[in-house]
């Protein structure tokens, strides 16, 4: 039995509550295209995708990206950053913190659905206007992917929602590059059946309409290692794994192949400081490698104010309350190196 709580805006009503200005907009739609070049293979530069676990505290969030906005402009000739912020999270076992749309305070108890609409929209506005950066997010529930439309230049979908039909299609009508993490299992041939799902036409329910897609010729790959059915983690970023999957991704004729590597989740084994190593592995591949430079277009890297995490209950300001992350120092020294190194 359902028990109904509150009445949800839609996007139309949230939207003429807060939106962009004109000049944010026109710059959110030149970064569209510059992900869309990148991921074409039409820009050589590499994509870094980084930022929190999870995006918990507004004000730690825009001071994180503000930072990213100083050290992206002195290495855009050869790295185009994309903050991530992640509103929404997964929770294996279905407890725990859901992200800013369930609980707009996460130190206090509470859901509130709508405030979290209203707070996620506030926080990306302010993030671009704020640093000029647009910003990644993950698609963890397709029917609210309209509130943040406006907004975002690179769409998530997860290792728990890949193999999920409703995600696949709404990605094929999503109008920037949507990256498909390998599921939990890491099957790669799931990975590509979810890619050639988003990037195919296609004609389904979505919200109160029955509507009609052309296709997202920039859905790609998100390689983010897997776990077994003992629990262990296996990592698929290293030179045999990607040259695999490129001759398997390749023989699928699929538009824009293209492949980013999340330097955490399992093949990190959630070891935060490993996304060092891991990130200069993948640039050294890319270095003596062309079929791996030709296919690996960015990085995914779990970074924020303060190194590791905390509990919910804690309140250290620019520190992850879920996976650990890279604190700013060490993110900041890592994005030189990597530039240095390309």
């Amino acid at each position: 039995m359902f028990e109904r709580v509150k009445k949800i805006l839609s996007e139309e009503e949230v939207k003429e509550q807060s939106h962009l200005s004109s000049e944010c907009q026109k710059l959110k739609n030149q970064r569209d295209e510059t992900a869309k070049n990148i991921i074409a293979g039409k820009d050589g530069r590499l994509m870094l995708i980084i930022g929190p676990c999870s995006a918990d505290n507004q004000d730690a969030v825009c001071d994180y990206v503000s930072r990213l906005a100083k050290v992206a402009d002195k290495v855009k000739d050869k790295i185009f950053i994309v903050p991530r912020i992640y509103t929404n999270k997964p929770r294996t076992r279905g407890e725990g913190y859901k992200g800013i749309l369930h609980n707009p305070d996460p130190h206090k108890n509470v859901t509130d659905i709508l405030a979290g609409i209203l707070a996620i929209r506030r926080m990306h506005i302010r993030a671009i206007s704020e640093s000029g950066l647009s910003a990644a997010d993950e698609m963890l529930y397709p029917d609210n992917y309209h509130y943040l439309d406006d907004l975002l230049t690179y769409v998530a979908i997860g290792a728990r929602s890949s193999e999920n039909q409703q995600h696949r299609l709404v990605a094929s009508g999503v109008d920037v590059p949507v990256g498909v993490k390998n599921p939990m299992n890491g099957s790669l041939g799931v990975t590509l059946n979810s890619i050639y799902a988003a990037q195919i036409p296609n004609e389904f329910k979505y919200l109160d309409y029955q509507v009609k897609t052309k296709g997202n010729p920039y859905a790609h790959a998100i390689l983010r290692g897997s776990v077994d059915v003992y629990g262990n983690n296996h990592q698929n970023y290293h030179y045999e794994d990607i040259m695999k999957f490129s001759e398997l991704y390749l023989a699928q004729g699929l538009s824009n192949p293209a492949v980013i590597v999340d330097t955490n989740h399992s093949n990190s084994g959630k070891n935060y400081i490993e996304q060092v190593r891991i990130a200069h592995e993948i640039i050294g591949n890319m270095n003596y490698s062309g079929a791996i430079k030709q296919i690996v277009k960015g990085l995914l890297i779990e970074s924020y104010i303060e190194d590791g995490s905390q509990k919910i209950t804690e309140n250290v300001y620019g520190k992850s309350v879920t996976d650990s992350c890279l604190g700013w120092e060490k993110s900041e020294r890592l994005i030189y190196d990597i530039a240095d190194r390309l």
